[in-house]
């Protein structure tokens, strides 16, 4: 959607004429030397194996068969590691920022924030890494860790992480990962049900969340921390040992000179379980094997051209999300350098950065970043409201801009005069070099995606996978700018649509088949751990020993491949006058309104209508508070019924502006003082709304909007 301006139509009119001039004097050399990105993308990217209209789509790269690992012979993480050691030895692998100053800073409402100033990246080398990983996974195993049994990790992301995993790969202990953000009773839940003995985590998670729950995990025996001795020793139960990594990788290497044999990974053997933060009930574990995760790697590394030595990564996602993850291995395996930040440091202007002083990406330069929809929509709101602020030159020139790329992007056009001089400022948030963001997690919308594509000169590989699929299933070609489809199949899977008789999706239907999505492939995982039942319903094999994973997720495929996802069997609900309702559909028209950081739409077939609960942004809804002569603090003003009232205008508007039936418009709406973060239980890490949560927290207010019975 182009952007408004305010420009004297005469002065408009000379502005078109130049730009029009230059785009037919910059077009003809594109013409002659250039293939038109447009050209690549209209290419066909996925084909149906035979005629049928449940058969499997492949992409046309992986026609002839699925690719299922990076490099001849390596078919376990191990031995992908070991390639890349032998292959980029000395050259620079993790890096992490030297802390050089911490000071408490006082906010204006009293609050005091930590602040940062950090320094340069020092990086440990390929070699570096393997000789830690190598005498960690040997001190485990003094410490009585056997292969094939299970140890957790319950840390940040950091390079350490990274070394502790590539240990568990290299010993064939089975790695348990847990979110940071996890709630005490899924932490204990999820290190009960594994049986661990060890736990890998760091000195603040020690002292805020793992110190109140170790009672509950008699198996526990041994506690490593990443970075250093926790302050006190004292209150942790008796036979709990605490260690720091340090320290264990000073007893392997000390038990390696003696030569101590460790037993080897088979590619079926399972590399990690790992816990989901679930939208729905406590955490599941998902059992992946070493095929499993390297088919996966294999198919994301294909999207991305050129990968390789030039490349850095910067991350900051939780490892123990199978994009982060993911992600990291692939750069792991092609010699790229992967940089590591966190969300409060990722920016000049984040949170943890002392004014004055460089964020993450500033020093880091990254090319290449992974990120969920929700911190892309934080960018997208951000750099949309400092426009706003701009003077009136400064804004129409902007918008100017932005609407010309807009359409020459449509058109398969660069526009190099633009990147240069107008969003050269937009780009360097992210440092300035970043060649292509992935994108996963949860859906992405058109507005933000073609957004970063203008204001970052960059592609935007949207993806599709889930934990149970070991993040493999679709990402769009670097060429592909259309929105609001996922691109094709990768190479290591195949799709097939499913009929969903109840939702009235059929992979009959005209023009494009539909229906529930099921990957295919050996990136498919094993099942969860422990839980036969969720297993069966969601996994199956078929006549040929190929496994497959019934997504739950609703999809079409379109005339050249790409998976477009139109829907989620969970999110459709059936309204007391037999209307269906995509709760998700609702929450995409209204999500990317200024007024609205985050919104979660609410039916059940008791009721006729759509209610919502909306974290509305605090700037935008004082501005509008004022302007309707409401006055309070932000707790009043979003417990007025007011307030709630002139916000349901808005959504009421840019409903209809997004061609909602007037059964999906909100009727009634809660406004929430509290935003929604992974620590309140409320979104997943991924930002995904956890329904069920969010039912139980509102559970008043549903009652109040839909009248007490």
């Amino acid at each position: 959607m182009k952007l408004k301006h305010t420009i004297n139509p005469i002065l408009l009119y000379f502005i078109h004429f130049l730009i029009s001039l230059y785009t037919i004097l910059t077009y003809i050399p594109f013409y002659f030397f250039s293939e038109s990105r447009q050209e690549k993308s209209n290419r066909i990217k996925a084909k149906p194996v035979n005629s049928k209209p449940d058969s499997a789509y492949r992409s046309v790269n992986s026609l002839d068969g699925l690719a299922s690992v990076l490099y001849p012979g390596c078919d376990t993480l191990d031995k992908v590691f070991t390639y890349a050691k032998n292959k980029f030895k000395n050259k620079r692998l993790l890096g992490t920022r030297e802390v050089l100053n911490e000071e408490d800073e006082v906010q204006p409402n009293g609050k005091i924030f930590k602040k940062v100033i950090l320094g340069q990246y020092n990086w440990l080398s390929y070699e570096d890494v393997f000789v830690r990983a190598f005498n960690f996974g040997n001190g485990l195993q003094m410490l009585g860790q056997k292969p094939k049994t299970n140890i957790a990790i319950f840390c940040e992301t950091r390079a350490e992480w990274m070394i502790a995993a590539q240990a568990c790969f290299m010993y064939n202990f089975q790695l348990v990962t847990l979110y940071a953000t996890l709630g005490g009773p899924a932490i204990v839940h999820a290190l009960n049900e594994t049986e661990v003995t060890n736990i890998i985590t760091s000195k603040e998670l020690l002292q805020t969340k793992l110190k109140d729950i170790v009672s509950l995990v008699p198996r526990l025996r041994h506690i490593i921390t990443v970075d250093g001795k926790p302050p006190t020793w004292s209150e942790f139960p008796k036979g709990i040992i605490v260690h720091t990594m340090a320290a264990v990788e000073a007893l392997g290497a000390k038990a390696s000179m003696e030569n101590q044999p460790h037993s080897k990974p088979l590619p079926s053997d399972i590399a990690v379980i790992m816990y989901t933060s679930g939208s729905t009930g406590l955490p599941k574990g998902v059992m992946i094997s070493h095929s499993n995760i390297i088919a996966g790697i294999t198919g994301m590394a294909e999207r991305i051209p050129e990968l390789g030595e030039e490349d850095v990564y910067i991350g900051y996602l939780p490892l123990a999300h199978v994009l982060e993850l993911s992600a990291e291995l692939v750069c792991l395996s092609h010699g790229c350098r992967i940089g590591y930040s966190s969300p409060q440091t990722l920016a000049d202007q984040s949170s943890k950065i002392k004014k004055g002083s460089k964020g993450d990406t500033s020093m880091l330069k990254p090319t290449l970043m992974a990120a969920v929809p929700e911190i892309m929509d934080r960018i997208y709101k951000n750099v949309m409201n400092k426009v706003s602020e701009m003077s009136s030159f400064q804004r129409n020139l902007f918008i100017l801009a932005y609407n010309y790329k807009m359409e020459q992007i449509s058109k398969g056009r660069n526009t190099p005069l633009c990147d240069s001089f107008v969003f050269r400022k937009v780009r360097s948030l992210l440092g300035g070099n970043i060649r292509l963001l992935l994108c996963g997690g949860a859906p992405l919308s058109a507005t933000t995606q073609r957004f970063m594509n203008i204001c970052f000169c960059c592609p935007v590989g949207q993806g599709y996978g889930l934990t149970e699929s070991a993040g493999a299933g679709t990402i769009s070609e670097v060429w592909d700018y259309n929105t609001g489809r996922v691109g094709a199949p990768l190479v290591c899977c195949e799709i097939k649509l499913k009929n969903w008789e109840e939702g009235g999706y059929f992979n009959t239907d005209k023009p494009h088949p539909r229906g529930e999505i099921l990957i295919g492939g050996q990136s498919v995982t094993m099942g969860y751990y422990k839980n036969e039942a969720k297993t069966k319903a969601d996994f199956f094999e078929d006549e040929n020993g190929q496994r497959w994973l019934c997504t739950g997720d609703i999809g079409e495929f379109e005339p050249d491949g790409c998976l477009k996802i139109v829907d989620r069997k969970k999110d459709l609900v059936k309204l007391q006058a037999g209307e269906y309702v995509s709760l998700g559909k609702v929450e995409a028209a209204l999500k990317n309104l200024p007024l609205v950081d985050n919104i979660c739409a609410y039916a059940n077939s008791y009721h006729s209508y759509v209610i919502g609960f909306v974290v509305p942004n605090q700037k935008e809804l004082t501005e509008l508070a004022r302007k309707k002569g409401l006055k309070g603090t932000w707790e009043e003003l979003c417990n007025s019924c007011e307030m709630e009232n002139e916000v349901l205008k808005v959504l009421s508007e840019a409903a209809i502006s997004a061609s909602l039936e007037k059964f999906e418009i909100p009727v009634k709406i809660r406004l929430s003082p509290e935003p929604w973060t992974p620590e309140t239980g409320l979104v997943t890490d991924a930002f995904k709304l956890k329904r069920k949560e969010l039912k139980t927290h509102y559970q008043a207010d549903i009652e109040r909007m839909y009248g007490r019975k």
